[in-house]
């Protein structure tokens, strides 16, 4: 047999930090359609309105758990001052972006810079080639396998900065033979 529990019983059961998820799910059980419902007719969309629904739950549960609800019979009437100000908080971070969009949006929608020249595939391969084994291993293992150099420099059987020195001298032998400014 279930008992109906009212505003005041959820709020002594589920605060002072005791734990009581079948308070907990009656909360949210009472409460998330009001908030939903709330969210629907101030945002006008349903995802902001499961958005207010999930932030709303959440501040009024953590309110309660700590014991901040001074008078539990007001349970609905916090619920919807939560909800009003979670609103505000949208509207308000929406308004900010906005701004930032007016002022910044023309940069961050223009032309990206030209891209730099598609290397010649062809002369990597052969400059690659011409490194000596060790230096092939490093730049192989350090950019195409992604390793770190600690890893490098254990299979290599060599300090990390023995790797970094030979990484250094393998990148500058690189850009000799690619003829790129050092």
């Amino acid at each position: 047999m279930e008992i109906e529990l009212n505003d005041s019983d959820l709020v002594e059961r589920i605060g002072g930090g005791k734990d009581d998820p079948v308070a907990e799910a009656e909360l949210f059980r009472r409460m998330a359609p009001r908030v939903r419902l709330y969210g629907l007719r101030h945002l006008r969309d349903p995802h902001a309105a499961d958005d207010l629904v999930q932030q709303v739950l959440i501040t009024t549960l953590e309110t309660l758990r700590a014991g901040h609800l001074r008078e539990s019979i007001k349970l609905a009437s916090f619920v919807l001052g939560t909800c009003r100000m979670t609103v505000l908080d949208f509207r308000r971070n929406t308004q900010r972006k906005q701004r930032l969009l007016e002022l910044f949006g023309a940069e961050m929608l223009a032309p990206a810079p030209a891209a730099t020249p598609d290397l010649d595939r062809e002369q990597l391969r052969h400059c690659v080639q011409q490194l000596k084994e060790r230096e092939r291993s490093v730049v192989v293992m350090t950019f195409y396998d992604e390793q770190a150099g600690a890893d490098v420099a254990r299979f290599l059987g060599v300090s990390e900065a023995n790797v970094r020195v030979i990484r250094h001298r393998a990148i500058h032998q690189l850009r000799a033979c690619m003829g790129a400014a050092a």
